[in-house]
């Protein structure tokens, strides 16, 4: 065994063969909220190198979504498509999971490749009439009432996920989705119990775990995906998302995912490789909570001295897996490989080509 990717970890009753993990990535390539042949592609193959598979983030209503074309979990027919996607995922030896969001100020626009523009009739909602960027509309602020109804419908999208056989559940609260909107100061000029002081500002999250959890499984792992920093002056900081982290072990839950940013545009944020592995490994050793490094980390030998390193327990690959989709294959042991491609593993390593297979 190489490293610590290919070592088991538990959470909560949910064992992970090893420690690489599909990161959520939207495909916009959904019918009406309902994953189409494309999906189920995608995530087969790269269910056959990760251990766990976070589907991308799934729309808890149809004005939640970023685009028409996001998946989606807010009625029972949705349930079919979604429920065949995590038998794929776990028929090729991985454990399926499910990331579910409410896309906030940033919701109703067309794909990245087609200009990323208002679509017809959108209407955004947030925390304050205050928009993401030039360009975008003015969101809707929600109200005490509205608040109620979206905890509740994350609660429903919970309670499908279950049913349709996701093992790993992931509330999306970052990149400027709505939970991360109420939580920044940047986005959040409430006055009322939700807004101005920071424990009003973290309620709708730790309201949303709370409702969650309740319904989720006890067995079944529970992950916040958390943007660590905003990188704007005035913004969230490391040291909130500490402190939060602190709160949401409290409340049951299992695994920060640690990104960053999102909040509004233009932002400058520093990419290079690793970039967002400190804050890993920060809110894992002060808040004494499981975490997952994720952003610019393209080799598995850069995964393997992260685990190696303790600045996380579990490694996301993202942009590099859409281009690669068997990346932590590539430096495996050969029990690893799955049985019929393992004539693959030979035949290179026959040529003496393993060794100078370029990690994308």
């Amino acid at each position: 065994m190489k490293g610590t990717l290919w070592s088991p970890m538990y959470l909560r009753g949910v064992q992970l063969p090893n420690r690489a993990v599909l990161a959520p990535m939207s495909q916009y390539m959904a019918t009406d909220g309902q994953p189409t042949l494309w999906h189920y592609t995608h995530y087969h193959q790269r269910a056959l190198a990760c251990g766990l598979v976070i589907v991308e983030a799934t729309a808890v209503s149809p004005q939640s979504r970023i685009t028409e074309h996001d998946l989606g979990l807010w009625d029972n027919r949705c349930m079919t498509g979604l429920g065949h996607i995590a038998a794929v995922i776990s028929a090729a030896g991985a454990v399926p999971g499910l990331q579910i969001s409410h896309g906030g100020r940033k919701s109703g626009r067309t794909r990245p490749w087609e200009g990323d523009r208002p679509a017809i009739g959108a209407c955004p909602e947030g925390p304050s009439p205050i928009p993401f960027a030039e360009g975008y509309p003015k969101p809707h602020a929600l109200s005490g009432t509205e608040i109620e109804n979206t905890v509740a419908d994350f609660v429903a999208v919970t309670k499908r996920a279950a049913n349709a056989g996701f093992r790993v559940l992931e509330l999306h609260a970052g990149h400027g989705r709505l939970l991360h909107s109420f939580y920044s100061p940047i986005a959040n000029h409430r006055t009322d119990s939700y807004g101005g002081r920071w424990l009003n500002r973290v309620r709708l999250l730790v309201d949303t775990v709370d409702a969650v959890r309740e319904v989720w499984p006890i067995e079944s792992p529970l992950l916040v995906r958390l943007s660590c920093v905003d990188w704007v002056p005035g913004g969230w900081e490391l040291n909130d998302s500490v402190r939060l982290a602190r709160i949401l072990k409290l409340h049951e839950v299992d695994l920060i995912d640690c990104t960053s940013g999102g909040i509004m545009r233009p932002i400058t944020v520093p990419v290079a490789p690793g970039y967002q592995v400190p804050f890993s490994a920060e809110i894992r050793k002060k808040a004494r909570i499981a975490t997952a490094a994720v952003g610019a980390i393209s080799t598995v030998s850069q995964a393997e001295e992260i685990l190696a390193r303790d600045q996380a327990d579990l490694v996301l690959f993202g942009r590099a897996a859409l281009l690669d989709p068997f990346l932590p294959l590539r430096a495996s042991v050969p029990e690893h490989v799955p049985p019929p491609y393992q004539r693959g593993r030979t035949h290179l390593a026959m040529t003496n080509t393993l060794d100078h297979i370029p990690e994308l």
